[in-house]
């Protein structure tokens, strides 16, 4: 195991028991110095030196803030330069400056999520003060109740030292998940976090992590990407060759699988995240019915309410497994980064490009992941098999018997899991020459199996006899 990792695990580790002596805390300014404290510290024993790309990460996003001119355009110039800045960290080593650490990168994307969906959302909030304080009397008091709660849950003002303490706080720094700028005030300003039940939460989360841990482990002492870059991997059969993506794959996902549970227990046990269930909450965007949340915060009874942590739910474990198409594999997959994606790219795509918004979102969030033309190859991917799915579903399995259609899912999983191993090598190989030599050495079978399956599928469509209509 590369030494990065081993770090890696022991910070998030640490962060996990780290909250179970952050709950004891009281006061939202002592929480808020101690939570930045800790992620701070974290930082600079991880990054070293490289913590200098997050620090101007972070100055730029307050000289926006400062400035008027800017600021009233903060989710703009919030999006270019978090997103700009990712260009020039990415290519200092061109420039004779030491390229930074792979941990560094971690904190570097996430600090982008962060910083880009706070101006975003501060412009957001300015927006609801505006509608909510045109709106005449008559027409406030019929909507008064929604607005005001909204305003109340939602809307965000923070100052340069909230920004500040936002960005570093120690929850989701390395790993996600993703979280709005008003769950993380939310939880600075819980008043009895004793009282959220955190061990049934945690047992779920935590129970899975041995198996996921061993398998890593045992397949990562068996296969290495390095020797895919060797001569000696082509002299292999064929066999072999298409073989090896299988297991390559699987330490692919397990060590994001590992460090996702991990960051999901590190929120339950520091309490982030936690809402009252009958709020709804949801991935990334926190309570969705905030009337029953407001309801069960003014609730003075003795009742101990039931609490959940979905809006920190960042992995569906057996939505990635065993879900049967790639549509419903990726939605289970990094789920928070999936929301800032849908939120803030795909949501806020102009209308004159909307015919274009999921290429404009799946090309930053190839740009977000690195600028290797692996990711590309990867990405690009994607859309080809989706629509060879659509067609082979619309062929064979709509209109179908249950067992047809339950044949028809099982076949569909392996072929949805062999995708995912093929993409997974241009993610592991990262450079041009390296993944194409490797999909080449299998003859490109995941792009010729796509479109056959897209021939077929679209061919018997046309074929099926159309239902009558009365």
């Amino acid at each position: 195991m590369a030494s990065d990792d081993v770090l890696y695990g022991l910070a998030i580790s640490s962060s996990v028991g780290a909250g179970l002596i952050f709950r004891r805390i009281q006061g939202e300014e002592n929480r808020r110095l101690l939570s930045t404290a800790i992620g701070f510290i974290l930082l600079v024993f991880l990054c070293g030196y490289d913590i200098v790309h997050l620090l101007i990460a972070v100055l730029g996003n307050f000289l926006i803030l400062c400035v008027p001119r800017l600021n009233n355009q903060c989710h703009v110039f919030g999006f270019v330069w978090n997103f700009g800045y990712l260009v020039v960290f990415r290519t200092v080593h061109y420039f004779g400056i030491p390229a930074p650490s792979a941990i560094t990168n971690a904190a570097q994307l996430f600090l982008t999520l962060r910083m880009t969906g706070l101006g975003f959302d501060i412009h957001d909030s300015r927006s609801l003060h505006k509608i909510s304080e045109s709106a005449g009397d008559n027409e406030r008091q019929e909507k008064a109740e929604d607005e005001q709660l909204s305003v109340k849950y939602t809307s965000i003002n923070p100052s340069l030292k909230d920004v500040g303490c936002f960005a570093f706080c120690y929850i989701g720094s390395l790993t996600g998940p993703f979280y709005k700028y008003h769950i993380y005030q939310d939880w600075l300003r819980q008043e009895n976090p004793d009282e959220i039940s955190l061990l049934k939460p945690f047992l779920a989360k935590a129970k899975n992590l041995p198996f996921i841990a061993v398998a890593y482990l045992v397949f990562s002492f068996f296969f290495n990407i390095k020797y895919v870059e060797t001569d000696a991997f082509y002299d292999n059969p064929f066999w072999f060759r298409l073989f090896y993506m299988v297991p390559m794959f699987t330490i692919f996902r397990t060590r994001l699988y590992t460090a996702w549970l991990l960051s999901e227990c590190m929120c339950i046990t520091a309490g982030f995240g936690a809402y009252p269930r009958e709020a709804e909450a949801k991935c990334g965007t926190g309570p969705t019915n905030l009337k029953a949340l407001d309801q069960s915060l003014k609730n003075k009874s003795k009742e101990r309410a039931e609490y959940d942590f979905e809006t920190v739910h960042s992995i569906d474990l057996w939505g990635c497994e065993l879900a049967p198409t790639t549509k419903q594999g990726l939605r289970s997959w990094n789920m928070t980064v999936q929301y800032w994606l849908a939120t803030y790219i795909h949501r806020r795509v102009p209308p004159a490009l909307k015919a274009y918004r999921v290429s404009i979102t799946m090309a930053v969030s190839a740009f977000w992941h690195g600028i290797h033309p692996g990711y590309y190859l990867s990405f690009l991917t994607v859309p080809p098999i989706l629509m060879a799915e659509e067609a082979m579903i619309a062929a064979f399995r709509d209109g179908a018997s249950p067992w047809q259609q339950q044949m028809f899912d099982w076949t569909c999983w392996f072929f949805k899991m062999r995708g995912f191993d093929y993409m997974c090598m241009g993610f592991l190989l990262l450079k041009l020459g390296s993944t194409l030599r490797y999909w080449q050495s299998v003859y490109f079978i995941g792009h010729l199996v796509t479109l056959a399956f897209f021939i077929i599928g679209t061919v018997t469509k046309q074929m099926k006899p159309k239902e009558r209509k009365e």
